[in-house]
């Protein structure tokens, strides 16, 4: 039975330094990619760092060529720009989700629920937070509270718990 550990990634939709927060991302996925047997990214698509971790995780995963990772977009309700590019995301993302319990909410509360949603089923949340307001926040509050591991790629001195 193949050992999944799962990692969710939050940020905010703007980032003031993206070159940091790349470098540090890159260290903690290949590191996560070497040490377990099989790496399941969850990942947002809805500002800056979402694309960054994306691109960042295929980069890694395609340079160490483990073949032990998936990269799972997690939508907190079927968007029109999945609708409309749907072939394109299937082809970039291993596999695209609807979350079933954000699906269902009002949109103004889909994403909380979706990304709570998303840290329940992690082992591993890994955040880009600069500071203390917005949902990327919220959500890292959140996991902190389920006492799931956190490791603050963007801020160090901001929300981590291992």
């Amino acid at each position: 039975m193949l050992d999944v550990y799962t990692v969710s990634l939050f940020g905010h939709s703007r980032l003031s330094n993206s070159v940091y927060i790349e470098q540090a991302l890159e260290r903690t996925v290949r590191e996560l990619i070497k040490s377990k047997e099989y790496v399941e990214f969850l990942v947002g698509r809805k500002g800056d760092f979402d694309i960054l971790a994306a691109s960042v995780i295929r980069t890694v995963n395609r340079a160490l060529g483990y073949g032990n990772v998936s990269l799972v977009l997690v939508l907190p309700y079927s968007t029109s720009e999945y609708r409309k590019n749907k072939e394109s995301f299937e082809k970039y993302y291993d596999e695209v989700e609807i979350c079933e319990r954000s699906s269902a909410a009002h949109f103004k509360g889909a994403y909380q629920i979706c990304n709570r949603t998303m840290v329940d089923r992690s082992d591993f949340v890994i955040c880009a937070v600069e500071h203390e307001s917005g949902g990327a926040y919220q959500t890292v509050e959140y996991a902190i509270k389920q006492k799931k591991p956190v490791k603050n790629v963007g801020y160090p001195s901001l929300p981590s718990r291992k």
